[in-house]
């Protein structure tokens, strides 16, 4: 049965013959592409998702054999059949040998056309698979190995430690993962490590028992039971106080969950996925995050490139995300202008992707013409440089703050410090080798 959801790119030189089968194939429900030349069609090829080239065999610029041999560089596998109005069986036979699909003869029969499309489709779809990870859109060579690696280990139960900068999308891999694994039919559940305070955090991990603490009115499970048969998404893990790290060590060697309050055991199946965006070796020799609990969690480490290392994915991304944008707000909105995403490449997007979703947000909601302009992608790069920090960032930054102005307060007395802080001397220490502050600097 035909996919009717795929995105075609069609190619010819003839402006009539193509924009007749391009009406043809969208009336039948596909989304189409259509591009004059083959070096247009390259073009086209980087910025959207495509699905299938249907290309004409003699062109002037670039011929249907040369741009299939160019489209097989750029996207290896991709289908793509070729039409002629001079067939012959030795083009056909030496076409089809280079790996082309399929070789038709125009005027097109309708219904080998769609054959030939319905039998690509097909074809190409055991070959990507690419349900697992339909969220994740990229062609860069480094991503795509990682996705390689992360459907490999996805077989396994052996814990993933996924690293990367803010806004670089673990989540979105660690939810792959969990798609691509036997566990996919259970539940997927993530917590932010960094997110709460720490007996909250204990209580929503483990669970809690019926009076365990003020306010605790009934029993309560927490998401590794949540979890069950499925996977628990342990994010910014190296935010996590250490002593729920203790406990969530005796969890992961034991598979056994004792809820805040309660004198029994519970048995857990779940599959553990982590990610920070820390450096845990550097962590561990500062004595802040234990060495044992990060063997447990880094039995495979995937480390998810920052999106300015992978510029190529830029327009693809871009395309996408605006396509989706322009759904839920402005559809008559259907593209950059070439300016615009030259300025979209050239950016060195601290916030990675998390901060190109707000941009192109930002541009779709501000534009009333179908086209974005340079202008427009500018002005929203400006406006990023002063949105909030997510919620981990403030309060990193605040207590940076808090403890420079005790410090200065108290001349660097640690025990006077702490003291105003509501600490222990121990847990003060901690907290300024956390924030890399000597109290000494402030002494005078």
């Amino acid at each position: 049965m035909i996919k009717k959801s795929a995105n075609l790119l069609l190619v010819d030189d003839d402006p009539s013959l193509l924009k007749l089968l391009g009406m043809r194939l969208t009336s039948e429900g596909f989304t189409v592409q259509t591009a004059a030349s083959g070096p247009e069609a390259l073009r086209l090829l980087q910025r959207e998702k495509i699905d299938l080239v249907i290309s004409d065999l003699r062109m002037d610029e670039m011929n249907g054999l040369a741009l299939f041999s160019e489209v097989q560089k750029q996207q290896p596998g991709m289908p793509v059949i070729i039409l002629t109005a001079h067939g012959s069986i030795p083009e056909a036979v030496s076409a089809t040998q280079q790996g082309v699909f399929s070789f038709l003869t125009k005027p097109v029969d309708r219904d080998a056309l769609y054959s030939a499309i319905d039998q690509a489709l097909a074809h190409r779809a055991p070959a990507s698979d690419d349900a697992w990870r339909e969220n994740i859109v990229t062609r860069s060579p480094v991503m795509l190995r990682l996705l390689e690696q992360a459907r490999m280990v996805a077989q396994s139960d052996v814990s993933v430690l996924i690293n990367g900068q803010s806004g670089t999308g673990k989540e979105i891999l660690a939810q792959a993962i969990h798609a691509a694994s036997p566990r996919a039919g259970h539940a997927f559940i993530a917590i932010n490590c960094g997110a709460l305070p720490e007996q909250l955090l204990e209580s929503e991990l483990f669970g809690h028992a019926k009076g365990a603490f003020t306010g605790a009115v009934s029993s309560r499970e927490g998401l590794f039971q949540a979890a069950e048969g499925g996977t628990l998404f342990l994010d910014e893990i190296g935010d996590m106080p250490q002593a729920l790290q203790v406990k969530l060590l005796r969890v992961l060697q034991e598979r056994k969950v004792r809820p805040l309050g309660s004198n029994h055991d519970q048995d857990i199946n779940v599959r553990i996925l982590s990610a920070t965006h820390r450096d845990l070796p550097k962590a561990m020799e500062k004595k802040e995050f234990r060495e044992d609990l990060f063997y447990r969690l880094n039995v495979v480490n995937l480390k998810i490139p920052a999106l300015h290392e992978r510029a190529e994915d830029i327009p693809l991304l871009a395309n996408h995300l605006l396509k989706q944008a322009a759904e839920r707000h402005k559809p008559f909105v259907r593209s950059f202008s070439t300016d615009a995403m030259k300025r979209l490449v050239a950016a060195s997007w601290p916030g990675n992707v998390r901060q190109l979703v707000n941009v192109i947000e930002q541009c779709v909601a501000l534009t009333s013409a179908p086209v974005i302009s340079e202008a427009l992608v500018e002005q929203a790069l400006v406006g990023e440089n002063t949105a909030l920090p997510t919620f981990v960032e403030a309060r990193n930054q605040f207590e940076l703050n808090y403890l420079r102005k005790l410090l200065q307060m108290t001349r660097g007395n640690v025990t006077h410090a702490a003291r105003l802080a509501g600490r222990n001397r121990t847990e003060f220490y901690k907290l300024l080798s956390r924030h890399e502050l000597d109290a000494s600097d402030f002494k005078e």
